[in-house]
């Protein structure tokens, strides 16, 4: 992790500015997930019957590897600006989820900044394209844009 002055991280548009660690999402993962959503759909907690389906056995819900962002971003080596006090979720532009990742599956993110604009004196939005990849597989799991706000 880098932490960089807030205009040499804006001097980064259109730039990969990190990648993370490999993390494995497991069914432990994905049962907790379940549980927190209330989506207990068969594909993702009976391994039995997934094994009947085109996936082999259970994969992660589409949300649960979207929610990994701020997981993977904090295992990342990704640029951070400096003197953040807070950052708040703001929303996203278009999210895919290209791939299932299976359980038991490893994945990192890469993450390539957008935009970032000071929207108010000491308040920046950045648009972060974050793609999770699975290792072992072509296609990535997804593709997002996700927009955050932090005040410094």
């Amino acid at each position: 992790m880098k932490h960089v002055p807030v205009a040499e991280l804006m001097a980064k548009k259109g730039e990969a500015i990190g990648t993370s660690e490999w993390i494995t999402v497991d069914q432990a993962m994905i049962d907790k997930f379940a549980d927190a959503t209330g989506d207990h759909q068969f594909i993702h907690v009976d391994p039995e019957a997934a094994k009947l389906t085109p996936f082999g056995g259970t994969i992660a819900h589409g949300f649960l590897t979207l929610s990994l962002f701020p997981l993977l971003f904090e295992k990342s080596d990704a640029l951070r600006a400096e003197g953040v006090k807070m950052g708040v979720n703001y929303g996203g532009n278009k999210v895919r989820f290209l791939a299932p990742v299976r359980s038991g599956k490893r994945v990192r993110g890469h993450f390539k900044l957008l935009d970032l604009e000071e929207k108010r004196p000491g308040q920046y939005q950045q648009t972060v394209e974050f793609t999770v990849e699975i290792e072992g597989e072509d296609k990535p799991a997804l593709i997002a844009e996700w927009i955050s706000q932090f005040f410094v």
